[in-house]
């Protein structure tokens, strides 16, 4: 091989060495740093994102399910005893309601998150929770590096979730309740 050809295949090999590491630090930062997580309430304004209004109830029932990301649930298939809001029994966020109108609820650590966990023992994407075409509510594990337990079985398919079973992310533990 020419000296040249050496010396090239050289520098890229540096570089590629240089890339890992810088890639290899910022993995490290972000697991001791974490993401940031903000505050709900001071970004709407009075709305703390635990529970909605009336009027945006109305708002997210009026919209058409396209903008609401699913599929419309079939007229007249509202169960009568079927779930209406969730709730956070355990963890930081003990109390918050966050009411059931057919839309997809996230769970996890990341800003966007319909509900945001301050726990370390959760992922950025956690979990989901989303209703099927029969009205039953699913719960399915986003990969997590934890997991996320029903009646404290790991998940590893999507479960439909009985009213009252605890689902726990962490420390944290969410019931579906009418």
């Amino acid at each position: 091989m020419s000296e040249l050809t050496l010396t090239v295949m050289r520098l890229g090999f540096l570089a590629v060495l240089w890339l890992f590491v810088i890639v290899a630090v910022q993995v490290i930062r972000s697991d001791l740093f974490g993401t940031r997580v903000t505050q709900r309430g001071s970004r709407r304004g009075g709305d703390t994102g635990r529970q909605q209004t009336g009027r945006q109830a109305a708002a997210a029932a009026a919209a058409p399910p396209q903008q609401r990301g699913q599929q419309p649930a079939p007229a007249g298939r509202q169960r009568r005893g079927a779930p209406t809001k969730l709730v956070v029994s355990e963890g930081t966020l003990t109390g918050t309601t966050v009411a059931l109108q057919g839309q997809t609820i996230t769970l996890g650590r990341a800003h966007d998150s319909t509900i945001v966990l301050d726990d370390d023992y959760a992922s950025s994407r956690h979990a989901r929770i989303y209703p099927d075409r029969d009205g039953n509510w699913i719960v399915e594990d986003l990969g997590s590096t934890n997991g996320t337990y029903l009646d404290r079985t790991r998940l590893t398919t999507p479960t439909p979730i009985p009213l009252g079973a605890p689902i726990r992310i962490g420390k944290t533990v969410i019931e579906l309740r009418k």
